[in-house]
Parts: C-alpha cells; sequence; structure tokens
C-alpha cells in the first residue's frame, strides 16, 4: 500500500470535497473543456505469456478502451471499472488485477479510461456501459456479461447495475464507495471532530494553506504527545468517535487508524462540492457524535455535539434518482452481487458496506447481495487468491443458483468478534492476529 500515492489522488479529489486497433502517435482529445485527451501509444499491450487471446485497443466517445478475448472464449465477458484517477487531464486504462485468471478461465474482459477524471460516477458509468455495446459489434454479443470495480469503481459498478438493469448478470464491487455522499461525510466528520475535541478554532471551508501548515500540526499537538500512538483523552475520544462512524468496534481498527490517521486530515481541505455538482454535498447537520455504544450521550459528547463546526448540504447538492455526478446507491440490485472489502481501510472505511447492506435490507433485496470482509489495513488490499475466489463463487452463483457464504456484517456484536473476517481472508497478514 503506497500512502504518498494515496495522498497525491486524494489531494485531487479534495479540490472537490472510435478506432480500433494500433493507435496514432498523436493524442487524441477526449472532451473540452478541459482538454481531457487519451495517449493512444499507450494503448497497445502484450499478450500474456501462454494465453493467447486476441486483443483491441482505441477510443470509444472520448474514453480509452482495451479488449481482450482469449483463444478458448467461453462466450463470457467481464466489464472492469478501475477507481479514482486524480484530476489530471490524460485519460489511461489499466488491466484488470484478474486479468490472467480471466484468461485461465475462459472470459473475456474490457475496460474503459472513462471521457473524464475526477470522482466522476455519472461517467464511469456510462462509458463502461457505452463499451459494452462497443464489444458487442468488434466481438460479438456475450452469454453473460460481469461487471466488477474497485473503490470509485465498485461505486460504478453498484450504480451501473441499478441504473442497466437489463445489461449485467452478477456484480463484483471490491473496496467499493457502496455509501456514496456518505463517504464525503466521513471524512467530513473526522477533521471537523478533529479540530473540536483539540479546541482549534476553524471555519468551512478552510483555507488549505493554513489547513495544512498550522491547524493540523495544532490539532495533533493538542490531542496527542505521540501522533497518531500515544494520545491523550480527547485524541482517545476522537479514535473511538471515528471508529464508531467507520464500521464499529471490530479487528483490525487499532492497526488501521496508526496507518490511516495522519492520511485522513490530507481530506479535510475541500469545500464540499465535487465536478458538476450543484453545490455543497456534505452535510453533518443531523450527526450525534459518540465515543461508545451507549445511546446515552455523556458530558464529553454534549459538549463536541454543541461545539462542532455544522455543514449543511445544499438543496440541490445531492440528487437521489438516477445518474447524478454521484448517484445515489439505492440498494435495489438487479443480479447477484458479491462485495469485498478490508477491515481497516479508513480511506474508503468498512462502514461503505454497510450503509449498502441496510438500504439493500429495507429493499427486501438481501437474498441478492453476500458481503465478504477481508483482514487487512490497506484500501483495496486483497490477495489475488481472495478475489480469485471471490469472483468463482460470484460466476457459480450466477449460473448454478448457488448462493455462495458470506459475512453479517449489520450486526454489531458478530462484527465486534476477535475472529471477524477470518472466514474468507485466505493470506494470513503479519500484523493480524492468527484467525
Amino acid at each position: 500500500m503506497n500512502l504518498n500515492r494515496l495522498a497525491r489522488a486524494a489531494a485531487g479529489m479534495l479540490l472537490i470535497l472510435a478506432g480500433v486497433g494500433g493507435g496514432s502517435v498523436v493524442p487524441a482529445v477526449a472532451d473540452s473543456p478541459p482538454a481531457y485527451f487519451v495517449d493512444e501509444t499507450k494503448l497497445p499491450f502484450d499478450q500474456l505469456p501462454g494465453h493467447a487471446s486476441q486483443r483491441y485497443w482505441g477510443v470509444h466517445n472520448g474514453a480509452g478502451y482495451r479488449i481482450e478475448v482469449p483463444a478458448t472464449w467461453n462466450g463470457e465477458l467481464v466489464m472492469w471499472a478501475h477507481g479514482y484517477r486524480g484530476v489530471g487531464l490524460e485519460l489511461t486504462v489499466s488491466n484488470p488485477r484478474l486479468r490472467e485468471y480471466f484468461l485461465s478461465n475462459g472470459f473475456a474482459w474490457a475496460a474503459s479510461s472513462y471521457s473524464r477524471n475526477g470522482y466522476d460516477v455519472s461517467v464511469g458509468v456510462q462509458d463502461t456501459h457505452a463499451l459494452t455495446q462497443l464489444f458487442n459489434g468488434i466481438v460479438g454479443r456475450p452469454r453473460r456479461v460481469y461487471l466488477a470495480g474497485e473503490s470509485m469503481g465498485g461505486h460504478i459498478t453498484a450504480a451501473a447495475i441499478e441504473q442497466y438493469r437489463e445489461e449485467y448478470d452478477g456484480a463484483m464491487p471490491v473496496c467499493g464507495v457502496l455509501g456514496d455522499h456518505e463517504l464525503f461525510d466521513f471524512f467530513l466528520d473526522y477533521n471537523l471532530v478533529a479540530a473540536a475535541l483539540a479546541g482549534v478554532p476553524m471555519t468551512f471551508p478552510p483555507d488549505p494553506v493554513q489547513w495544512t501548515n498550522v491547524t493540523v500540526p495544532q490539532i495533533t499537538a493538542n490531542l496527542a504527545t505521540t501522533w497518531p500512538t500515544v494520545l491523550n483523552v480527547d485524541g482517545e475520544h476522537l479514535k473511538a468517535m471515528t471508529e464508531l462512524r467507520s464500521g464499529g468496534i471490530r479487528p483490525l481498527f487499532d492497526v488501521g487508524w496508526n496507518v490511516w490517521a495522519s492520511f485522513l486530515f490530507t481530506l479535510g481541505t475541500g469545500d464540499g462540492t465535487l465536478p458538476r455538482s450543484p453545490g455543497v454535498v456534505v452535510d453533518n447537520t443531523d450527526a450525534v457524535y459518540q465515543f461508545d455504544t451507549d445511546p446515552a450521550l455523556t458530558p464529553a459528547e454534549q459538549a463536541l455535539n454543541a461545539e462542532v463546526v455544522r455543514v449543511a448540504q445544499d438543496p440541490s447538492g445531492r440528487v437521489e434518482h438516477g445518474l447524478a455526478n454521484v448517484p445515489v446507491v439505492n440498494g435495489t440490485p438487479s443480479v447477484p452481487v458479491l462485495s469485498m472489502h478490508t477491515l481497516g481501510d479508513l480511506f474508503v472505511p468498512f462502514s461503505m458496506e454497510q450503509v449498502y447492506a441496510g438500504r439493500v435490507a429495507a429493499n427486501g433485496l438481501s437474498d441478492l447481495v453476500v458481503q465478504r470482509a477481508i483482514r487487512d489495513v490497506g484500501h483495496c488490499g486483497f490477495t489475488a487468491t481472495e478475489l480469485e475466489r471471490g469472483f468463482a463463487d460470484l460466476v457459480n452463483w450466477v449460473e448454478h443458483g448457488i448462493r455462495p457464504a458470506g459475512d453479517d456484517v449489520l450486526d454489531p456484536a458478530v462484527v465486534a468478534q476477535p475472529g471477524f473476517g477470518c472466514t474468507f481472508t485466505m493470506v494470513r497478514r503479519p500484523y493480524a492476529p492468527t484467525c
């Protein structure tokens, strides 16, 4: 896990809070303004040793793409949705992590760069759908189509199966932003509560330079002797609040805290808007911050809730239905879904799975969703074998009707068990207790 890479990506995110074949040497303009472009010289990709395949690449509707069809194609297609790539102008395509597995098992795959960067889920949904249609014209219509994606691509996956209900046969969002706007509210919560507990005055939105160079050092100095490992009472309160709002008491949170606590401050410089959104999308007006699971507020909790800065979303900031810039995932899947999430991730926390599970349950569709916890602290920190097992189980479910096992992510007592996440963690991490 490269936190420097994530920090650079987050810095971009927080400014928010067709041809087939070889390609030319001249970048193809994908959209203007801004002048997004695809460098077509980067689209060609080599065959994997021992895996004969037909490969296609090009630009379609302003997005770069890659398609690969194994020589022994089973007639099925996997659409791969990549994660957040910052706000740069170059649009890039990456091969899926399970490329070798797909080819070994006869699956074709296709991946789009999308025609915009930024946290623009609606464009990812539309461009992935457009590439699915292009595949039909280039290769032929597949018998089944699976959709899989990680991080923002998980959000794209969950939204796409609700928008294009007849297009896909199964979905696997991993480390996904399945709680849509709730992720950005979590970033807001962390930074506003930290400032309030530290007694450091702040306004929203903060001045980015002041926040980074002055405010954050003041916060950490007031909350810890050694940040983030040796905390005072107020620092422990921030840690407890973060645990409860990121998925509840669970294994590996303490390790995850040490990894992510400083990084989360880099997510505090935004103004609460997103690209092409009509206004502020974050909101903590109804948030009740606590340090324990007792619903009765202690004096310290009452003081925090009275002190913390409150931010209200603009009435037009969030669109509840359809393909807004950040589409709401309503929890109405049309096909079997198998999702996976690491327990210690605080960039896209485990609570995203719980938000999704709650919405799905409210719609009476829990039989269509299986969720799995993995004992890791990285963002998308899955091993290849864990991903392969998940995809194989999804395919077996879709093709043979055998619903696979999963974890209960909504019962706090289950999630808090020391062995939670052991069932589907196939490789023990050195920092994780033995199951």
